[in-house]
């Protein structure tokens, strides 16, 4: 995952521009920030991405969720087209969902450093189980206080 900052809203490359395909690979993917104007102030920002995919390591079957960031952001703010690039660059990458889970809510706290920061996966079922994957940065102190 490459890291790109904007200091004002020109510097990103992806926002407005269609010439642009999907990064075939997180690796290949960049998450693009823009400069916090209110970095002084404490407020959430929340994001839905209800049509999730990645792929099972062992079957190779889709697995479809929807994921949820909730962040405190700090001085910068992650720029939703890139976002949407960087998520669908799992839909061919083959991993656990506990995984997947766990290097976005890496790869973004990396490219933002928010103040906090929570990542939900709701994978849909398979085999008639269902998984949801939590992830927060910081660690949570208390791990019995459950985000589920």
């Amino acid at each position: 995952m490459k890291r790109k900052t904007a200091k004002s809203p020109g510097g990103l490359t992806l926002l407005g521009k269609s010439e642009f395909g999907l990064p075939k690979s997180p690796a290949e993917a960049r998450l693009e920030t823009f400069a916090n104007q209110y970095a002084r102030r404490n407020y959430w920002i929340h994001i839905d991405c209800p049509d999730f995919t990645s792929l099972c390591p062992v079957t190779g079957q889709p697995d479809f969720a929807e994921i949820t960031l909730d962040y405190l952001p700090g001085e910068l703010c992650v720029e939703t087209k890139s976002l949407k690039f960087y998520l669908a660059s799992y839909r061919y990458e083959a991993s656990f969902n506990e995984e997947v889970i766990n290097r976005i809510l890496d790869a973004l706290v990396q490219a933002c450093q928010p103040r906090r920061m929570i990542l939900r996966g709701k994978f849909a079922a398979r085999g008639g189980l269902a998984l949801t994957v939590v992830a927060e940065y910081p660690d949570n102190p208390n791990p019995g206080d459950s985000h589920l």
